[in-house]
Order: C-alpha cells, then sequence, then structure tokens
C-alpha cells in the first residue's frame, strides 16, 4: 500500500513506498533500454561500407564520434545541472530522431552526400552520448533522494542493467536478421508476399527500427518529471543561462572531485578498468576470427553475452552490499588481470570464456561507479561529476586506441623484418595477437599507478568528513 499526502503543492510519497513505483525511475529505465537497444550494431562495420563508405572514412567518422563526446561530456553536465535534467534528456531524444533520419533517409548515388549525412550523424550521436551521460543518472537518483529511497539506487541499477540487456538481445537479434536481405525475401515468401529487396533496401531496416526506438525515447523522457529537490533548474532558467554559469559551476564539480578522496578514487580506478576492457571489447570481432569462430556466430554471440549480463547487476549488488569499495576493486582487479593473461592464449573456440569474462568485467565496473559516485555526490551537481567520470572515461580510451595502434604498427614492422616471406594477413594477425599481449601488463601497471597516487590521500583523509557526501 502506498500512503501519500500533499505539501505545498508536491505530493510526497512515504519512504516505505518501493523505488519501482516511481514515475521517474520506470520512465529512466525505459529510456536506458531505448536509447542503448540499436538495431544496427551488429552489422555497425559493414552498415558503414554498404552504403559506400571506406574504411578511412569509417575510422576518421569515429573519431569524430569519440572528439565529440570528450568535448561535449563535461558542459553537459553543468548544463544539466543549470537547466534541469529533464530538459536535457529530452534533447537527447531530440538528437538521436535527428540522427538516424540523417543515415536511414539519406539518398544512396551521391557519395559526397552520404558522407556529409554520416559525418553529421557521428557529430549527433556524440553529442547525444555526452548528453545523456550523467543527466539521466542523476535525474533518477534525485528522484529516489527525495522520497528517501537513496539506498534503493543498487536495485535500481540492478534492474536497469538487466533491462537494457534485454533490450540489447532484442536488438543485436532482430537487427542482424532483417540487414540480412536473404531471409527477409524468405520471411516474405511465408507470408505470401514475392517482392525480392536488395541490399541497398534491406540495410536501412535496422536504422528504421532505431528510428522508432528513438521515438519512443522521445516520449519517455517527456514523461519524466524533474524531483524538485536539490535541482537548481528553475531559478536558473528564470535568470538565464550564460557561459560564466557553466564554466562556474564545471569548476567548482572539478574542484569537489580533487578535494573529496574518495570520489576520484572512484573515477580513476574505475577509468582504468573501464577504458582496458573496453578497448578489448572493441576488437570483439577480430579476436573470435582468431580463435576460429565462424563470423555468421557473431550476432548469437553478442546475444549470449547479454544473456549472461543478465545476472551481473544482482551479483555486483551483493558484491557492493557485502564487501567495502577497497575491497571489490581488489577482487575485480585480480579477476580481470587474470582474464587478460588467458585471453592472450588465443585458445580456438574456448576463447570465448575469457572474453566473456571481459563483459562480466566492464558490466560490473559500470555498477560500481555508479553505486559509489552517486552516494558521494551532492545534489546540485551530480549530473557535471558523473560528465566528469564519463570525460575521464572516453579521454583514456582514445589514449589506449593510440597506444594499441602504435603496438600493432610496432610488432608488425618487426614481423615483417624478420619473415620477410610472411603474407601480409598472417603478419597483421601475428602482430594483432602480439598487442593484444601487451594489455595484461597494461592494465597491471595502470592499477599499479592509480594505487600509488590514491592510497596516500585516502589514507591522509581517514575520519574526515568526505566534502560534499550525501
Amino acid at each position: 500500500m502506498v500512503f501519500s499526502e500533499r505539501k505545498d503543492g508536491l505530493e510526497v510519497i512515504a519512504p516505505t513506498v518501493r523505488a519501482f513505483r516511481l514515475a521517474n525511475i520506470r520512465w529512466f529505465i525505459l529510456f536506458r533500454v531505448l536509447f542503448n537497444a540499436r538495431f544496427y550494431y551488429p552489422v555497425f562495420t559493414i552498415l558503414f561500407l554498404d552504403y559506400g563508405l571506406n574504411l578511412e572514412q569509417f575510422a576518421l567518422l569515429n573519431t569524430v564520434w569519440a572528439l565529440t563526446i570528450v568535448l561535449a561530456e563535461v558542459p553537459s553536465g553543468a548544463l544539466a545541472d543549470l537547466l534541469g535534467r529533464k530538459q536535457l534528456l529530452v534533447a537527447t531524444a531530440l538528437l538521436m530522431v535527428a540522427e538516424m533520419s540523417l543515415i536511414a533517409f539519406v539518398p544512396l548515388g551521391h557519395p559526397g552526400w552520404i558522407f556529409t549525412a554520416f559525418l553529421a550523424n557521428r557529430v549527433l550521436s556524440g553529442l547525444a552520448e555526452a548528453m545523456a551521460s550523467g543527466a539521466d543518472e542523476a535525474l533518477a537518483y534525485d528522484t529516489l533522494v527525495a522520497h528517501g529511497l537513496a539506498d534503493q539506487w543498487p536495485r535500481v541499477l540492478e534492474a536497469q542493467m538487466r533491462a537494457q540487456n534485454v533490450g540489447y538481445i532484442f536488438a543485436m537479434t532482430l537487427g542482424a536478421a532483417v540487414y540480412d536481405p536473404g531471409l527477409v525475401c524468405r520471411v516474405l515468401g511465408w507470408c505470401g508476399g514475392s517482392q525480392v529487396l536488395p541490399q541497398q533496401v534491406t540495410m536501412r531496416f535496422p536504422l528504421y527500427l532505431t528510428l522508432i526506438f528513438a521515438l519512443l525515447a522521445l516520449v519517455a523522457t517527456l514523461r519524466m518529471r524533474e524531483p524538485g529537490k536539490g535541482i537548481r533548474g528553475e531559478t536558473v532558467m528564470e535568470t538565464g543561462v550564460n557561459l560564466w554559469e557553466i564554466s562556474r559551476l564545471t569548476a567548482r564539480a572539478g574542484g569537489w572531485i580533487l578535494r573529496t578522496p574518495m570520489a576520484l578514487v572512484v573515477i580513476l580506478f574505475a577509468m582504468t578498468f573501464d577504458h582496458t576492457l573496453r578497448m578489448i571489447v572493441t576488437l570483439t570481432s577480430k579476436y573470435y576470427r582468431l580463435i576460429g569462430l565462424p563470423e555468421a556466430s557473431f550476432g548469437l554471440l553478442g546475444s549470449l553475452v547479454a544473456v549472461v549480463g543478465l545476472f551481473v547487476p544482482r551479483l555486483a549488488r551483493r558484491m557492493s552490499e557485502r564487501f567495502s569499495p577497497g575491497a571489490n576493486a581488489l577482487i575485480l582487479g585480480f579477476a580481470m588481470v587474470s582474464v587478460l593473461f588467458l585471453l592472450r592464449l588465443f585458445v580456438p573456440c574456448w576463447g570465448i570464456l575469457p572474453m566473456i569474462a571481459v563483459f562480466i568485467g566492464l558490466m560490473m565496473t559500470s555498477f560500481f561507479t555508479s553505486h559509489y559516485l552517486n552516494a558521494l555526490t551532492p545534489s546540485h551537481q551530480r549530473a557535471t561529476v558523473l560528465s566528469f567520470k564519463g570525460l575521464a572515461f572516453n579521454a583514456a580510451y582514445g589514449f589506449i586506441g593510440v597506444v594499441f595502434a602504435a603496438l600493432v604498427r610496432h610488432f608488425r614492422a618487426g614481423e615483417m623484418s624478420r619473415h620477410p616471406d610472411w603474407p601480409a594477413g598472417l603478419i597483421e594477425d601475428q602482430a594483432f595477437e602480439m598487442s593484444m599481449g601487451c594489455l595484461p601488463w597494461y592494465l597491471l601497471l595502470g592499477l599499479a599507478l592509480v594505487s600509488v597516487f590514491c592510497l596516500p590521500r585516502l589514507w591522509r583523509s581517514r575520519g574526515k568528513k568526505p566534502g560534499g557526501a550525501v
């Protein structure tokens, strides 16, 4: 039973109500599912190529995407704290609609138009990622705080991550299926149709489905409501927002992170795990090919990872309830370093197991980061602090991309000099395997450096009240 009363025109729900009865929490979970379940992910690279772009253009476009996120991450978080989180999320959904419309309806046969459309798509997509980062979590967490249910955040995260994995399974399976013209024509034949659809038609189907999800995400954001407490959006909107206010809030949030050792520790340790594991996840298709898995199985393996991901949030929640943050970092660090050493063996077929463990580690990193950082951060700058976290993650991801490319180039040159008679493909595969072999040492070094930097600060702060902790 839900007990409620009205005070000053606002409905105050008794703290005994479950978090999932709050509308904002339900809309937050739905938004996360709709925003992240993109039907073109299983065919991401070949989609660009089938539109007529080349590999160099594909690499350039994704560099533009990452750079856009880095540049927009913190300013968008400050805007969320100043204007209100709902406004930023509505803008995010509108950007998603625009980015998908551009490439879903761009005419073929005009290479210049196609590249321009995809370039605009990558910029809008990066802006949407940056604007969503932090604002949605801040709105949901502040909703719990306003109703005295902040301790329910781990359960909300668990439900959100499980729902997102269900959406991911659905999108991965259906997106790959509707992209295949042969399969689409067979299904049409079973339904009594005789039309033959070429690749140029079916390759747009995953985009149409994602556009539908974008429109539904817009509906979800429009139904959200500001929690009403701890948000300064209304007063700021009355006086107007200027760059000085954004810069001041950004600087204050950055200073708070530096003065709050635990927040800095959470961000740095999570950044070290995230960018290393995310780099490996980016390389899954190449790794799968080298351990002898057929390319037709890649989509099914993505769905398998999502199924496993249904159980990870509950494990992470129980670990967060039972162990301290330091113990969880130690457990995760030992597990991931061990997994990366197994990964470098490239065991045929069975090598899928350490790769699944990498995905699990990435999901647990996301859970722990959100859980600990939201609990530490004061409401009025939560979105900005979370955006700093996103900035750190994406900057580190860009750094390891450069490092990995340099490793591949170094090992490729060495193999070419030692084995000039080897074919180029074999040399490329060997350079890739040797570069992957460096990643466990990279993670170990990163964790060691972060520990040396952070542990003295934590020790000196013992007994002090965390700045701004709630």
